[in-house]
C-alpha cells in the first residue's frame, strides 16, 4: 500500500536534505509549543503561499506561523501586521537573526535556541488572546 504524504511533507521532500531536516526540527518545535497551550484544541498544518503553515484552532486565538527555506538557510515567518517580530527583538535582541518585520532566519549551521523560539511561537499562537486581555 502506497503511503500518502501530506502537502507539507511533499514540500519538505523537495528541498535539499539539510534544509528539510532543519525545517522538520522547526515543525517539531511548533507542534510541541502548541501542545503546551491549553487554549489550542488543534494545530492545523496547511500550505499558504506554498509554504508550510501552522494555524491554531479554534479561530481567533492566535496568528499563523509559517516556515520555509530562505537562501541557504530556513526561516520562520510571522504575520507582519501583528508587530510580533518587533516584540521578539525587544525580548531577545541577540538570540535571532531578524529580517524585516516578519521573519526570523537561521543558517544551516545555527543551533536553534529552542526555549526562546518556543516563547516566540507561543506569543504568535496566543496573539489574539493577548490583545483581548490588553483591551
Amino acid at each position: 500500500m502506497e503511503e500518502t504524504l501530506s502537502p507539507i511533507d511533499k514540500v519538505l521532500d523537495s528541498y535539499d536534505k539539510p534544509q528539510a531536516e532543519l525545517l522538520e526540527e522547526l515543525r517539531e518545535i511548533i507542534h510541541d509549543t502548541a501542545e503546551d497551550i491549553p487554549q489550542i484544541k488543534r494545530l492545523e498544518e496547511c500550505l499558504k503561499w506554498g509554504q508550510p503553515s501552522f494555524v491554531v484552532k479554534p479561530d481567533r486565538i492566535g496568528s499563523t506561523v509559517r516556515i520555509d527555506k530562505s537562501g541557504d538557510g530556513v526561516s520562520v515567518y510571522f504575520i507582519c501586521t501583528t508587530g510580533l517580530v518587533d516584540q521578539f527583538r525587544e525580548i531577545y535582541p541577540e538570540s535571532f537573526n531578524y529580517v524585516g518585520n516578519r521573519e526570523i532566519h537561521f543558517d544551516l549551521k545555527d543551533k536553534l535556541p529552542k526555549d526562546e523560539l518556543k516563547h516566540c511561537i507561543a506569543m504568535a499562537f496566543t496573539h489574539h488572546l493577548n490583545k483581548k486581555k490588553k483591551s
